[in-house]
């Protein structure tokens, strides 16, 4: 389709981001009226199937402008060309009611004479990914002033319904689990329009396109289809990729040279080829095949994170030996031309790459292969370094699921469902701030789940989506994630705006607690908790996750949440004036802590049972006894000093783990912190670039949730977090524990705060510098210091 290896000149190592500038400023005037420029479409009656369409418009320019400024949006995604190069690409996910547009300056594509913007947009159908709304398939282009409005849509672009592309069905019986991120893509490349970007291209039998609604801007107009709005994050990035290794080949003899790109393979007529491709760690990236010749030939290529064996297991992730490749698969028929590129609309996820080929009557040349990898532009400005060398590996995997999990939202994870869930999003968030210091898909989150509430007063537990759904206990995370936006950064009108939202979600809460036992009752709904074995998917619940009490009413789990949740809102009334409120949290806080204790509280066990019946004990119960407050004190760091360790519990699974080593931190056992990563450290020996879902055997390979490594290894053992709202002040108190050496940064609004600790027994030397403006306290075994802006030395004793 398109060679993007010319057009992407910026790079960027595995893992790391690389810069892209954001959108050009906005005309006023068309945030407050109807916008010139038309919705567009084909010709006919909405088309709601999958389909793609092509559009070309010819401009005449006198010279190259300095400034050319437009804004464009597609439903439900698009991609934007000028004279061959792609500039834009989107919309950023969000839904109708406030459509996102994207504004780009074209000057520096744009030359003196004829040039050409070209658009490619596109729909799924009924098997769009779950993550995208849409109204009817159509491409909206503005321009800024009127010296741009030679370029807005109306019927004097042309328009292609390009029926070369069609769907590729997954098969998900073959698959035997749940995908929701769209359809695999077949291109017939005997009917493909080639060049079709390019200023020679002969339009001249493509079809006037159709107006099909005014492009109004959010909060104008009677009825609302496309409500406009500004982006508010910058470009994804893209950056080509070359593949790791060939590990399998089938039919053909040597295939290392494709990939340098710098030898070609070639396929007799009537044959088959099968070529297997590692790129050695996971990966996001829009996959590339350059061929020639074979006219007729069928390409297709299969993507997966990891090889089975004959009973469908993973096993070690590096291991190809009697292991096959299953998952979502592209197809590429070839029509003989000279250097064709086949790509895909939309990114896939992979670390192995299957390349299958099977000839017609033509030999087929592969001249090259390779990816262009995509995400948020997310940059590790935090570093971590220790005298333990397998740490460094966690630091660098966790930030690597971070990033394939950051899209246009947070998304739990990349292959299988690309959907923004507040649990994942919470923990996502956290590692976002500490390790990059970009706030913005925090913000969108946030802004998108305050959006996604419902008349009772819930979120929806994942958003944007075509299909509701509703986890209570996620309503609650969201309320304490934007206390930890609070904590960390000084917006009050942003946060101002969402305390009614907090309200309702609590309230909805407190309508559910049993008068009878001061627990919360039964709570209908997808109660999610954790995935431990035990809480497994059934015929008659169905939904897996939850803990059976959750929906009989009396869950120490879901009743300590609630009034983990209420202590934060009360924070936050509190600090914007919301005197009774958060005086009625606090209250109803603590009297729920108060029967969940006298109920489920067994002292002859020294633990919290999941409820009153007490037939069941987990780690979550007694983990949020500490964090909610329920259990504290001595008490708390007895509690938390057994309940790691006590195999009879519950166990959580890495989401959930999360929460449980903050409940040790809060029970003065920080420095267990570093021990307790085993499940991270097992997920390396397997071979996993990534951290996974849940432990072997598990669905997703890369899975943010658990990526919190990358927040606690700042947060906990570097020690450092905010300790006045807005991070206006920050605690140093570093949690060690068999470390003796830690170099750390973190990225703050005022400048980055930068410690390098070196422990002898209980003896620490500590060189710390923190950024103008920021006072701070460094805390060590019961010693504190005053810390000041720049850089500054402390030797501290037990």
């Amino acid at each position: 389709m398109l060679m993007f290896a010319a057009l992407f000149a910026v790079q960027a190592l595995p893992g790391e981001g690389a810069g892209a500038p954001d959108g050009a400023a906005v005309n006023p005037a068309l945030l407050a009226r109807s916008w010139p420029a038309s919705w567009i479409a084909y010709p006919g009656p909405a088309n709601h199937d999958f389909v793609v369409y092509r559009l070309r418009k010819a401009i005449q320019l006198e010279s190259q402008p300095a400034r050319y400024v437009v804004h464009v949006s597609g439903d439900c995604r698009y991609r934007l060309f000028v004279n061959g190069a792609s500039v834009a690409s989107g919309p950023q996910r969000f839904d109708a009611m406030s459509w996102r547009f994207d504004s780009v300056d074209l000057a520096p594509f744009l030359k003196p004479g004829r040039n050409i913007l070209a658009a490619v947009v596109w729909n799924y159908g009924d098997d769009r990914p779950y993550a995208l709304i849409t109204v009817r398939t159509a491409f909206i282009l503005q321009g800024d002033t009127e010296a741009e409005s030679a370029v807005n849509t109306d019927g004097t672009w042309r328009i292609l319904q390009d029926r070369s592309v069609t769907a590729v069905p997954i098969d998900l019986v073959a698959l035997n689990t749940f995908l929701a991120v769209g359809p695999g893509e077949a291109v017939d490349g005997r009917s493909f329009p080639w060049g079709w970007t390019s200023p020679g291209f002969d339009d001249s039998l493509w079809s006037p396109a159709q107006r099909v609604g005014h492009g109004m801007p959010v909060g104008t107009g009677t009825d609302i289809s496309w409500g406009l709005v500004p982006r508010t994050l910058p470009p994804m990035e893209e950056v080509p990729q070359r593949l790791g290794r060939v590990r399998r080949t089938a039919g053909v003899e040597a295939a290392d040279s494709l990939l340098s790109g710098r030898g070609p393979v070639a396929i007799p007529a009537h044959s088959e080829a099968t070529l297997l491709f590692d790129q050695d760690f996971e990966t996001n990236a829009f996959p590339h095949v350059v061929t020639s010749g074979g006219r007729g030939a069928s390409l297709t290529l299969t993507y997966a994170e990891a090889l089975v064996d004959s009973a469908g297991a993973k096993g070690n992730r590096d291991d190809v030996a009697g292991r096959r490749i299953l998952g979502k698969e592209d197809v590429f028929i070839a029509d003989g031309g000279d250097g064709r590129d086949f790509t895909t609309l939309a990114f896939r996820t992979y670390r192995y790459l299957q390349l299958k080929i099977q000839t017609a009557d033509q030999p087929l040349t592969v001249r090259d292969i390779f990816g262009v990898a995509t995400g948020y532009p997310f940059h590790r400005e935090a570093r971590f370094e220790s005298d333990d060398p397998q740490l460094a590996r966690i630091w660098d995997v966790a930030w690597r699921t971070a990033r394939l999990c950051a899209y246009e939202t947070y998304n739990d994870c990349p292959y299988y469902e690309q959907q923004q869930y507040i649990g994942d999003t919470r923990i996502q968030a956290l590692v976002s701030l500490a390790v990059s210091g970009d706030d913005r898909l925090m913000r969108n989150a946030i802004e998108l789940f305050d959006d996604s509430r419902l008349p009772n007063g819930l979120t929806l537990s994942r958003y944007p989506s075509v299909f509701p759904q509703i986890i209570p206990t996620f309503s609650l995370f969201w309320t304490q994630m934007l206390h930890d936006y609070y904590l960390n950064r000084r917006d009050d009108a942003f946060i101002r705006a969402r305390l009614s939202g907090i309200q309702g979600v609590l309230d909805w809460f407190e309508q559910r607690v049993d008068p009878g036992t001061g627990m919360l009752g039964p709570v209908p709904y997808w109660c999610f908790v954790d995935w431990p074995d035990v809480w497994p998917w059934t015929d008659a619940e169905h939904p897996g996750g939850q803990p059976p009490e959750a929906r009989a009413g009396g869950s120490a789990i879901l009743t300590l949440q609630y009034a983990w949740a209420l202590n934060d809102a009360a924070d936050l009334f509190s600090a914007y004036g919301r005197t009774a409120q958060a005086e009625h949290c606090q209250a109803l806080s603590r009297s729920l802590r108060s029967a969940t204790v006298s109920l489920c509280w067994d002292a002859s066990r020294g633990r919290m049972a999941d409820s009153p019946r007490k037939q069941t004990y987990s780690q979550h119960a007694n983990a949020l006894a500490v964090l909610s407050g329920a259990v504290e004190g001595g008490e708390a760091t007895r509690l938390m000093q057994g309940v790691v360790d006590d195999a009879s519990l519950i166990p959580c699974t890495p989401y959930f783990r999360f929460y449980l080593l903050r409940a040790m931190k809060a029970a003065g056992l920080g420095d267990s912190y570093v021990s307790e990563l085993k499940p991270w450290r097992d997920m390396l020996a397997l071979g996993l670039t990534t951290f996974a879902e849940r432990p072997d055997p598990t669905r997703s390979d890369c899975h943010a949730w658990s990526a919190s490594p990358d927040y606690e290894l700042i947060a906990t053992v570097c020690g450092i977090e905010p300790s006045k709202p807005g991070f206006a002040a920050v605690r140093i108190e570093p949690h060690l524990g068999p470390l003796t050496r830690v170099r750390g940064s973190m990225p703050h609004p005022n400048g980055p705060i930068v410690v390098s600790l070196e422990r002898s027994g209980d003896h620490l030397e500590a060189d710390v510098i923190l950024p103008p403006g920021l006072p701070g306290i460094f805390a060590w075994r019961g010693r504190e210091a005053v810390l000041h802006a720049g850089p500054q030395h402390l030797s501290l004793g037990p």
